[in-house]
C-alpha cells in the first residue's frame, strides 16, 4: 500500500503535524497505518478526500463526515462520474493518472473506470453524459492497449464480441482484451457476426488456443454459425464465455471465464497452463459444437 509520513501529510492538508495527530485521536480520521518501525503512514486516498472536503466545508468535523461518506478520495469512481457530468475529459484523464500512481492498470480499470461507467449508465436523463463517458473510456482503453508490451506467450485468444455499439458491456470486452494483452497473450477482437469467409485469414494468422464469446447481443443462431465456421476452418480451440454471454436462460456446456477482466485472465491462464487443459479443451470443443 502507498502512504506518506506525518509531516508530508500535514503539509498536503495545510496544517501542522500536531493538528493532524489531534484529528486522529479525536475523530479517528485520517487513520494511519503503522510501519514496522512504528511510524505513521497516511493513505493518499484518505488525505485527498479530506483535503477536498475541507475546501468545501471549512470545518474539520463536517469535512471528515463528507470524506467518509465519499469513500476513497484519490481516483474514486464518484469523482470520475463528476468529470463525465462536467464533460471534462481533461479531468477524467487526470483522475486516471492519479489512480495509476497507486494502482496497476488492471485495478484502475476494475476499481475506478468500470464502476464509474456503471454509475453513469444507471441514471435517467444523463444520456449525453453516459455517451461521453463511453467514448472517453473507449479512447483510454485503446491508448492503454497500444502501449502494451509485445506478446510473451505463444497462446492466441480470439474474442468474439456481440456488444451493441457504445455500451458498458462493450467496454467490459475491451477491458478483457487489454487484460489479456498485458498478461502476454496474443489477442484478436472481432465481431461475432462476421461471415466465415471474413474470418479465414484472421484464424490462420492467430491460430487461437481459445475462443471467447463476449457481449450480450448474440443469439443461438449466431453462436451456432460462428462455431460451425470455426470448425470448418479446422480449428479445435475450445469455446468459452465471458460475463454470461451465452444467449440461453438455463444451463449450458460452455465454460465460463468469470465476470471481471482479471478473473477471466486468471482463469484462462490457469487452464492454458494447467496439465488438464487438453481434457478441458476437448470437453469445451465438443460443447462448442452444439451450443
Amino acid at each position: 500500500m502507498s502512504g506518506i509520513r506525518t509531516n508530508a501529510a500535514a503539509e498536503l492538508l495545510g496544517v501542522s503535524p500536531n493538528t493532524l495527530r489531534s484529528w486522529e485521536r479525536r475523530f479517528g480520521y485520517p487513520e494511519p497505518r503503522r510501519t514496522a518501525g512504528g511510524h505513521r503512514q497516511y493513505e493518499l486516498g484518505e488525505l485527498e478526500a479530506l483535503r477536498r472536503a475541507l475546501l468545501e466545508t471549512h470545518n474539520i468535523s463536517s469535512a471528515i463526515q463528507v470524506a467518509r461518506q465519499r469513500g476513497e478520495g484519490l481516483g474514486s469512481s464518484s469523482r470520475l462520474v463528476e468529470a463525465f457530468d462536467r464533460f471534462d475529459e481533461g479531468l477524467a484523464d487526470r483522475l486516471m493518472e492519479e489512480s495509476l500512481a497507486l494502482r496497476s492498470i488492471e485495478r484502475s480499470v476494475e476499481e475506478l473506470l468500470l464502476p464509474a461507467l456503471e454509475i453513469a449508465e444507471s441514471r435517467e436523463g444523463r444520456e449525453a453524459e453516459y455517451e461521453l463517458a463511453c467514448r472517453w473510456a473507449t479512447g483510454w482503453l485503446h491508448a492503454a492497449r497500444r502501449v502494451c508490451p509485445a506478446a510473451s506467450r505463444p497462446d492466441g485468444v480470439l474474442l468474439f464480441d456481440s456488444s451493441p455499439g457504445l455500451t458498458l458491456e462493450g467496454l467490459q470486452v475491451q477491458a478483457l482484451e487489454l487484460g489479456l494483452r498485458r498478461a502476454g497473450f496474443r489477442v484478436l477482437l472481432l465481431s461475432v457476426g462476421l461471415a466465415q469467409e471474413r474470418m479465414t485469414r484472421a484464424m490462420r494468422a492467430l491460430d487461437p488456443t481459445a475462443l471467447v464469446l463476449c457481449g450480450t447481443g448474440a443469439t443461438l443462431d449466431v453462436v451456432g454459425r460462428l462455431v460451425y465456421s470455426v470448425r470448418q476452418l479446422g480449428s479445435s480451440a475450445p469455446l468459452f464465455e465471458y460475463r454470461g454471454a451465452m444467449p440461453v436462460s438455463g444451463s449450458h456446456n460452455i465454460p465460463s471465464l468469470g465476470g471481471t477482466p482479471s478473473e477471466a485472465v486468471r482463469n484462462l491462464k490457469a487452464m492454458v497452463d494447467g496439465s488438464a487443459f487438453g481434457r478441458i479443451a476437448a470437453v469445451a470443443s465438443r460443447a462448442g459444437s452444439r451450443p
